[in-house]
């Protein structure tokens, strides 16, 4: 018996149930009741225990949520007390509280341990806790997708190892094309731009602008507009400092400075004070008399040619020009205006031609390594062929001997594992065929249900009793090869009736030996092998149904099976049907 065990679920307000506790045994509980007394609910409630899909319909009206809450007993040293440990989950005594909890609005609110924690954690544990089967597995199953994903859960690393060796492959391939697409469809698209490119850049060649040019211009232009003016004030400026020679009568501020260094130097031995005064009055004597010199040379040096002036603006058109258009924000440099954002454009704008003029170049590398990604691929597409081909033989043994215990002993099960053929596909055996994430090859299970009978896809050669027992044989086989502690089926036993739902009862019995077992049935083949039956009953009393969960013992449980066999408790004849069949059921555990 495994260490994981659901020991018990407390349902309330979800679906037709009010309250009710779900106590299951660690071998095989049978979970029946009448039509529409809330039987799949405990599927249900399971299913949001392990971070299934929360829906506001679910919660029972007039109330303001539905809670599930779980108890499962694991191991101190197991992978799910470790995972929840890590999550800041605690263990009470053994064993991993989980909660549920969905608002009449559809929030839901998930607990582990007490500690709150993402849905998502929920199913990460479900994972490797329990699998859950229902009706909508069944026809899962007719997918190709699932049947090939049921063969590469069976056949473990042997498929693992090539098929993520494979995925790698694939990505990259898949990312190479991408790339190869966008360039190849946009040539024209980058044609133009790298001629507009080419437009721009040649402009600013022609105009040849330098760093700073555009702010030497303004300060150029302003001068040279002004030149009359500046002259003028140069000269007024220089006279007065240093004199009109044309007016000998006239007084300067350099002969007014120069007597009053004079007058001082005469005295300046009696005093210190005044020593000073006249040596700062020699210095401002100098002073002036350089200025007034540069003021010379500034006026005789001054540009008024007016072709200067036209020379400058006409640059300044240019630079203009070249600003409006191409000195907007610039991209690695900010702030840059004028000229400089012009220079940035440029340097950036270079660099993707650059980028744009290798296209060339990087589609022939790109059309190399995608070629060479293509070879790899179908080698390691023929290589998961190769692995997939060996595993489905045992694969469709295992499920065939399984079938043979579910009374279908002469049925026959087979894989089929073909590729199809597409031009645009992988070199997979010497042929081109499609491929894809999982590989190249379509896998389909195929049934033989008796001697003599072809094999046919089971979406078209099973009923659904020979569909259920299908799902069956393949959960039993994956549990001798990928177990997990606990699994539910709901209803795995539809459109089956006598000795078929015995022996269903019976194999479910044999897997309970090393797995927990719950089972929701309507059959009471199925239910007599079970370890502990419950019953799911509701009353109505006029104005709220309420459903409840027992375990059936003893005169009970004979008196359920006897409803389930003829649709009347008290019937003697069910009755003893019932006794018989439970003795035989005991017999055979």
């Amino acid at each position: 018996m495994v260490d994981v065990v659901l020991e018990e679920m407390r349902i309330r307000s979800l679906g037709v149930i009010d309250d009710a506790v779900v106590e299951l045994s660690p071998g095989f509980t049978a979970v029946t009741g009448e039509t529409g007394a809330g039987k799949t609910m405990v599927v249900t409630s399971l299913g949001l225990l392990l971070g299934g899909r929360a829906d506001a319909a679910l919660v029972r009206i007039g109330a303001k949520n539905a809670v599930v809450e779980g108890r499962i007993s694991v191991p101190d040293a197991g992978s799910a007390a470790v995972r929840a440990e890590e999550a800041g989950a605690e263990l009470d005594d053994g064993a991993l509280l989980i909660s549920r909890t969905v608002s009449a609005e559809g929030r839901s609110r998930a607990h582990l341990g007490g500690r709150s924690v993402p849905v998502g954690m929920l199913a990460e544990l479900a994972d490797e806790l329990v699998a859950v089967h229902g009706q909508t597995d069944q026809q899962g199953l007719l997918k190709l997708s699932r049947q090939r994903q049921a063969l590469d859960r069976y056949a473990g690393d042997t498929v693992a190892v090539p098929l993520a060796k494979y995925t790698g492959a694939y990505r990259r391939l898949r990312a190479v094309a991408a790339e190869l697409e966008e360039i190849t469809t946009r040539a024209r698209e980058r044609a133009q731009e790298a001629d507009l490119l080419r437009f721009g850049l040649d402009e600013i060649a022609a105009v040849e602008p330098r760093a700073g040019e555009d702010v030497e211009l303004a300060a150029e232009a302003e001068r040279l507009g002004h030149a009359e003016a500046l002259a003028s004030a140069a000269t007024a400026a220089h006279a007065a400092l240093a004199g009109n020679p044309e007016d000998p009568e006239g007084i300067d501020a350099g002969a007014l400075v120069a007597g009053a260094h004079r007058a001082l130097e005469a005295v300046r031995s009696h005093d210190n004070a005044l020593a000073g005064l006249a040596e700062r009055i020699g210095e401002i004597g100098i002073l002036l008399a350089d200025v007034s010199g540069e003021l010379a040379g500034y006026a005789d040096d001054l540009d008024a040619d007016p072709l200067r002036l036209a020379a400058v603006e006409e640059r300044r058109a240019a630079l203009t020009q070249l600003v409006r258009k191409y000195g907007g924000p610039v991209k690695g440099a900010e702030g840059a205006e004028g000229v400089a954002a012009v220079l940035a454009w440029a340097e950036r704008a270079a660099a993707r031609l650059t980028e744009l003029d290798g296209d060339d170049d990087r589609i022939g590398e790109l059309t190399a390594e995608r070629d060479a990604l293509r070879a790899e691929l179908g080698g390691l597409a023929q290589a998961l062929t190769d692995a997939r081909t060996a595993a489905a033989e045992r694969f469709a043994a295992a499920v065939t001997a399984e079938l043979g215990s579910l009374a279908m002993p002469h049925a026959r099960v087979t894989f089929a594992v073909r590729q199809t053929e597409d031009p645009e596909g992988v070199e997979v055996g010497g042929r081109t065929v499609a491929y894809g994430p999982s590989g190249a090859d379509e896998v389909e299970l195929l049934l033989a249900p008796h001697p003599g009978a072809p094999a046919r896809p089971i979406a078209k050669g099973a009923s659904g009793g020979e569909l259920s027992r299908v799902m069956l044989a393949v959960e039993v086989v994956f549990a001798g090869t990928d177990p997990v502690p606990t699994y539910l089926f709901d209803e795995v036993d539809a459109g089956v009736g006598g000795k078929a739902a015995v022996e269903i009862g019976r194999r479910l019995a044999k897997l309970a030996k090393s797995a927990q077992v719950v089972v929701v049935t309507h059959l009471p083949q199925v239910a007599a092998f079970a370890d502990r039956q419950l019953l799911v009953e509701k009353t109505d009393d006029g104005s709220v149904t309420r459903s409840g969960v027992k375990v059936l013992e003893g005169e009970e449980r004979v008196r359920e099976l006897s409803r389930m066999l003829a649709g009347q408790e008290d019937s003697e004849t069910a009755r003893a049907h019932a006794e018989e069949l439970l003795a035989s059921a005991r017999g055979d555990a």
